[in-house]
């Protein structure tokens, strides 16, 4: 498995993790609020393959409130 694709999965799990140890009743939101975002921000491009070709995560329904 290439390095990207493991960097990806890599913190696409440690979000997964953070989003449940978000859902405990002694979570530190301040720790979850600060490690989030950038978490998400270093989340690299998916590997190919991973999305169909021609899919656009833009195009979908409006959200309520949007549009």
């Amino acid at each position: 498995m290439c390095e990207h694709i493991e960097d990806f999965h890599r913190t696409v799990l440690m979000l997964g993790s953070l989003a449940v140890y978000a859902d405990q009743p002694d979570a530190d939101h301040s720790f979850i609020e600060a490690i989030g975002p950038s978490l998400a921000s270093s989340l690299p491009e998916p590997p190919p393959g991973m999305f169909p070709p021609g899919y656009d995560p833009t195009d979908g329904p409006d959200y309520p409130g949007q549009g």
